[in-house]
């Protein structure tokens, strides 16, 4: 049984179909839904930002430290200036960020074997602890939430994500391209 609800010619709100499914389920308008993906989309981004407050405090590191190590985890080993451009910090800073990282003994730097002249800065065995302990159990959490839903429902869930980060980039592009406004 399908029905209109909240359609209203004079305040223009926006009519949306009730659809009854096991009595929980209601189909929303597209812009309610959009609406209220934008919101979740905000706590989620809340919810990161708790999360990483947390782990620097709980490693006696500040967030900068963190996002450095974090690249050092998913990428390294990687040279200073790789660090650099993924972190997108000055030279300047890196090499400061690198040096707590490494006095904390979550870093090392150790020669390139292929280009002696080089320096490379790894995730030591107490990086890897953390995130074994830390990183690893949110990696899992995550597949376990995921599993609830089907192939073709994570290919959905796939395409936004990408999508969303897509429009992210975009608009950080455009706040750097731009000269802000006079204050």
């Amino acid at each position: 049984m399908l029905g209109w609800v909240g359609t209203d010619a004079s305040t223009g709100s926006i009519a949306s179909i009730i659809e009854p499914y096991d009595n929980r389920k209601i189909r929303m308008s597209k812009d309610s839904a959009v609406y209220d993906i934008a919101a979740q989309l905000r706590l989620l981004q809340q919810s990161f930002d708790t999360f990483d407050e947390a782990v620097a405090t709980r490693l006696g590191l500040n967030r900068t430290d963190l996002r450095c190590l974090g690249v050092v985890l998913g990428s390294g080993p990687l040279s200073a200036g790789e660090i650099s451009t993924a972190v997108k910090l000055s030279p300047a800073a890196t090499t400061t960020a690198i040096d707590r990282l490494s006095q904390a003994g979550y870093v090392s730097r150790t020669r390139d074997d292929d280009n002696r002249r080089r320096v490379l800065v790894t995730a030591t065995d107490a990086a890897r602890t953390v995130e074994a302990e830390v990183f690893r159990p949110v990696g899992q959490a995550g597949a376990q939430a995921l599993s609830r839903y089907d192939e073709d429902q994570l290919a959905v869930i796939l395409d936004f994500l990408q999508t969303a980060r897509q429009v992210q980039q975009t608009q950080t592009a455009r706040l750097t391209a731009t000269t802000p406004p006079p204050v």
